[in-house]
Formats: structure tokens, sequence, C-alpha cells
């Protein structure tokens, strides 16, 4: 699967999923670009969005997403914080689909 992690994910995140295709925002040149541009711009050549932002939700049309996006909701967004909720991430991406919003937590 094709992921892109948001600015405010950890790049080294990228180490936890090595079944997957995985870019950072930074890496495609769209640092500083807003979250509607941006999944439209995600849509194009990935499968789904992580994030940490829990207010994209809020921001975006949930009904209307272009790509799937995935909130992974710890304490922090340090890797420390966010590696335990890999399992449940992978997963979830075994059967995700275009357009979802998922929110994955400690308790998933």
């Amino acid at each position: 699967m094709r992921l892109l992690l948001d600015e405010c994910v950890p790049t080294r995140l990228r180490k936890s999923l090595p079944t997957h295709q995985v870019s950072t925002v930074i890496y495609e040149g769209w640092s500083g670009v807003k979250n509607g541009k941006l999944l439209a711009l995600a849509a194009e050549r990935f499968d789904a969005f992580i994030t940490v932002d829990k207010n994209l939700l809020y921001q975006q049309n949930s009904l209307a997403l272009p790509v799937a996006v995935i909130v992974l909701d710890a304490v922090s967004n340090e890797l420390a914080f966010l590696l335990p909720l890999v399992p449940a991430l992978e997963r979830e991406l075994r059967s995700l689909q275009r357009g979802t919003y998922l929110l994955i937590t400690a308790n998933a």
C-alpha cells in the first residue's frame, strides 16, 4: 500500500511499515500545503494519508475525502508513543478503502 505521512508524523515511523511504500509530505515537497489541497495531492499518488492531527476531520468534509485518512491518536507525536499503534494500523490497512476516515487509539 502507498502511504503518505503528514509533516507532524516522525519520518522514522516509515521503518515500522516495511511492507508498504511510505513517503512523507516533506519528501514530496508539499510542506506547508493546507489540508484540503494536501489531501487532493495525496489522492493522486497514495492510498492513505497518515497524520496525528485530530482536528483534520473537522476541517474537511469526511463524506468527500479523496483519500483514506488515518489519524494516530497518541499522547504525543513522538515515535515512542506512535509505535504501539503500528499493529492496529497494520490491521486496518488490510481492509482500508478509499475515502475512509479512521482514528486509531492506544486501545484499538
